[in-house]
Formats: C-alpha cells, structure tokens, sequence
C-alpha cells in the first residue's frame, strides 16, 4: 500500500503540478512516518526481552495517529 501511495503522490505531485509550503511539510511528516514504521518493525522482530514496556509500547502506538491527523489537517486546509 506504501508503494501505490507513493507512486499516486509522485503522479499528482509531478503531473498535476500541485505545490506549496504545505506539500513539502506532508512530505517530510509522511517521511517521520515511514521512518517511524521502519523502527517499530525492527523492535518487534527483536527478542522479547528487549521490548519496551506495555506502558511505553501503548504511548508508541499513538504518536502516528496524531502526525497522520496534522497530515490530512495540510492535505484538506493547505493552510500555507
């Protein structure tokens, strides 16, 4: 899914000729996320052991939900 959302973004971006401050602050947000994905992933694959606490794991699960909320705020209002 990452990758058709990425080829769409590119085909608007470039195609379409759609621009601004707020295109480039999605992006570098959309960056914050998959970097973000990549590190979790790379948690759970490691031992048990050294997985944060629950507590922690909880808070961890909600940060993405809060920069994808500030991404669909830049994508609707473009506010710059």
């Amino acid at each position: 899914m990452f990758g058709l959302a990425f080829i769409f973004g590119l085909w608007l971006w470039l195609g379409f000729g759609i621009s601004g401050n707020w295109l480039y602050t999605k992006l570098v947000l959309v960056a914050v996320l998959l970097t973000y994905f990549t590190w979790s992933g790379r948690l759970l694959k490691q031992a048990p052991a050294a997985l944060p606490s629950s507590r922690t794991l909880r808070l961890l699960n909600e940060l993405p939900v809060f920069v994808l909320l500030v991404v669909i705020y830049l994508v609707l209002a473009k506010p710059f």
